[in-house]
C-alpha cells in the first residue's frame, strides 16, 4: 500500500476528465480512434493524470518529480480502468510518478541486468545460447514505474534497416539460434510494415523455428490488434508466440479480451508474465484472480518475477523470501496450470533462476 493516502476532492467518470491548467480535454476515445492515435493521445503530463483521475494536489508535486526521471505515459483505454479518487488503485500504483523514485536505494541500478555486456550489434541483446532478443522499438505506449529498462540508452539501440542487416548476418551465421524476441520499448508501438518486413528476414534464416513477441500495447490499447497486425503474423512460417504483460486481473476488461480472442484465432500462443509488486499484486489472493482471469480470456500464466533492481522502484520490492511464502500459499489455490513460475533474472546465469 501507498503510505501516504490523502482524501480524494471529487469523483467522476473515470473515462473524462480535464486539465484544468492547461484547458485540455481528456476523453477516452476507445474504438473511435485507431491505435496510433490513441498512441498518441496517450497521457503525458502528470497534472493531467493527477487531475483526470480526481486525485489529491498533494500527489502533484511527487508525481511531477518523478515525472522528471521517467516521463509519464498513460493511454486513454488504459486510464479507463482506473478507480477514479482511489490513489492506492493497483493499476494507478503503476503508472503514477513519485517522489520515492528519487530515492538512492543500496543494489538498485541503472542496468540491473547488465544487458551492456551482451549487445553484440545495436538493438540486439544475445544473452542465452539459442535465443535472441531485438529492440523492435525504443518506444512504449505505457511507462510503467517499475520497468527494469527505465534507464536503457534507446538512442544507441534504434537500428536503422542497414543496422538490421548486420544484425541478420549475425543469426544467420549462428545455427545454435532458434528462436528470435521481439522487445523493446514495446515492439508493437512499431509499425507493421516494419515489423512485418523483419518477420519476412527473420523467416528466411532456416534454423530460426520461433517468433517470439514481448508486449504490452494489446493490453494498454487492445485496438493494437488490427487487420495489420494480424496479417503478418499469419503469414510468417515461424511459429509465432505472444508473451503479453499483465500484474492484476482489473487490467484485463472486455476490450483486452477481446484482442486475445483475435490473436488465439490467428495461431498465437498466448503467455503471460508479471512482475510481483508491492501495493499491486502482492497478496494471494489477487494473484490467485489472475491466473483465473488469464486462462479465461485464452492467456497462460508463465513466470511471475520478482523484481529486477533498477535504480527509483525500490518502493515495489517484494523480499524473496516473501515471494516464496506467497506462491507455496497460491499452490493451494490453483490447479497446476494455472501456476505461474516464481523467477528472478540473475545476470551472466544461463536462464532464469526459479525461487519456488
Amino acid at each position: 500500500m501507498i503510505t501516504r493516502t490523502p482524501t480524494a476532492l471529487q469523483s467522476g467518470n473515470a473515462t473524462h476528465g480535464e486539465d484544468a491548467s492547461e484547458g485540455v480535454t481528456l476523453t477516452l476515445r476507445q474504438g473511435t480512434q485507431d491505435w496510433q492515435a490513441q498512441l498518441r493521445d496517450a497521457v503525458r503530463d502528470p497534472r493531467a493524470l493527477c487531475r483526470h483521475l480526481g486525485l489529491d494536489p498533494a500527489w502533484l508535486p511527487g508525481a511531477e518529480e518523478g515525472h522528471t526521471l521517467f516521463p509519464v505515459r498513460v493511454p486513454h483505454a488504459y486510464l479507463s480502468r482506473i478507480h477514479h479518487g482511489d490513489a492506492d488503485d493497483p493499476l494507478l500504483r503503476q503508472v503514477l510518478p513519485l517522489e520515492r523514485e528519487s530515492d538512492s536505494v543500496a543494489g538498485f541500478v541503472g542496468d540491473p541486468l547488465e544487458e551492456a555486456e551482451h549487445r553484440p550489434r545495436p538493438g540486439l541483446i544475445h544473452k542465452y545460447r539459442n535465443r535472441v532478443l531485438l529492440i523492435a522499438s525504443p518506444a512504449c505506449a505505457i511507462n510503467c514505474r517499475y520497468c527494469f529498462r527505465r534507464h536503457f540508452p534507446y538512442a544507441e539501440n534504434s537500428p536503422s534497416r542497414a543496422q538490421w542487416e548486420s544484425t541478420l548476418d549475425y543469426l544467420r551465421q549462428d545455427t545454435s539460434i532458434n528462436e528470435a524476441i521481439f522487445s523493446g520499448g514495446d515492439p508493437l508501438a512499431s509499425p507493421d510494415r516494419r515489423l512485418a518486413w523483419l518477420a519476412e528476414r527473420l523467416a528466411d534464416i532456416p534454423h530460426l523455428k520461433r517468433l517470439r513477441l514481448h508486449t504490452r500495447l494489446p493490453v494498454v490499447i487492445p485496438d493494437r490488434v488490427d487487420g495489420a497486425l494480424l496479417d503478418w503474423l499469419t503469414a510468417t512460417r515461424l511459429q509465432t508466440v505472444m508473451v503479453v504483460h499483465i500484474n492484476h486481473p482489473n487490467e484485463i476488461d472486455t476490450h483486452v479480451a477481446d484482442a486475445m480472442a483475435r490473436l488465439r484465432g490467428a495461431g498465437v500462443t498466448l503467455l503471460n508474465q508479471s512482475v510481483l509488486l508491492r501495493g499491486v499484486n502482492d497478496d494471494v489472493e489477487t494473484l490467485a484472480r489472475l491466473s483465473e482471469r488469464l486462462f479465461d480470456v485464452g492467456i497462460l500464466p508463465y513466470y511471475l518475477h520478482v523484481l529486477d533492481p533498477v535504480e527509483g522502484a525500490a518502493h515495489f520490492d517484494v523480499s524473496d523470501a516473501e515471494a516464496v511464502s506467497l506462491v507455496e500459499t497460491l499452490r493451494a489455490h490453483l490447479a497446476g496450470f494455472l501456476m505461474p513460475r516464481l523467477v528472478r533474472e540473475i545476470p551472466g546465469e544461463a536462464s532464469k533462476t526459479p525461487l519456488a
